[in-house]
């Protein structure tokens, strides 16, 4: 069996952060695919996953990636990804879920782009 951490890094309101280490593969995505599930479950429908521990994604990984993404989406959340390893970058931009999956440079980017903006309320 593959190893796969998955660990909850944040939870603030409708918001949760998973970290993520090891490879994501035909043994390891149900894993993944589930703790995410159960997450958006729990009332945090804006996931986003640091890929920072990520050594190895296959298309079993995607597939996991797109059903989260649907799940948060049908519970009227987003998929956010973060610290996207370079040759994970490539694949998304190569099947063109990049354009669906937005990606920054670490958790904190993505959480700062997640929350909700607040407006200054008028003098």
């Amino acid at each position: 069996m593959t190893d796969l951490t998955l660990t909850t890094t944040h939870t603030d309101g409708h918001l949760a952060a998973l970290c993520i280490g090891g490879e994501i593969d035909t043994q390891s995505a149900p894993a993944l695919r589930k703790e995410a599930l159960d997450v958006i479950a729990q009332g945090h429908p804006h996931l986003i996953l640091d890929l920072t521990g990520i050594t190895f994604c296959d298309s079993s990984g995607l597939n996991a990636l797109i059903g989260i993404m649907r799940c948060a989406m049908a519970a009227n959340g987003s998929l956010t990804l973060a610290a996207v390893p370079d040759r994970l970058s490539r694949m998304l931009d190569l099947t063109g879920l990049s354009t669906v999956m937005p990606s920054y440079p670490g958790t904190e980017a993505a959480m700062n782009a997640r929350r909700p903006t607040t407006t200054p309320e008028p003098a």
